[in-house]
């Protein structure tokens, strides 16, 4: 019995080893790996643009681009900082004063208008 035994993890083990030894044969060597990587490799600045993408490249020389912003300073042209270039920004002050909102909210819980913790729209279900 003890001979079936080792005789069937003998055969097991010949069988793991041989398989792994081959799977390694034929695989390629990393050099091989790295030299077909190097041989598919696609110079900088040769790589296919995706079409529709528009250039983001400026078409002024920094010398320019400091010439006219020199020029709008003098001419009082020049935008605050921060300005949105496309467009007026949304004005998010509030027209309220601190104390107007604390009366206002006081008088909704008097009144018991406010949402309680826990049960407003964004509240998970129960």
């Amino acid at each position: 019995m003890n001979f079936k035994i080792a005789l069937t993890a003998l055969a097991a083990a010949t069988a793991l080893f041989t398989q792994g030894a081959f799977a390694q044969a034929s695989a390629p060597t990393r050099a091989e790996v790295k030299a077909d990587a190097k041989a598919h490799k696609t110079p900088a600045g040769d790589a296919a643009e995706t079409p529709g993408t528009p250039d983001t490249k400026s078409n002024t020389t920094r010398a320019e681009r400091k010439a006219t912003t020199k020029a709008a300073r003098a001419e009082g042209d020049l935008k605050p900082a921060g300005e949105a270039v496309g467009g007026k920004t949304p004005d998010t002050k509030s027209t309220t004063t601190r104390a107007e909102r604390k009366a206002a909210t006081k008088a909704a819980v008097k009144e018991g208008t406010t949402i309680k913790a826990g049960e407003g729209p964004d509240a998970p279900a129960k």
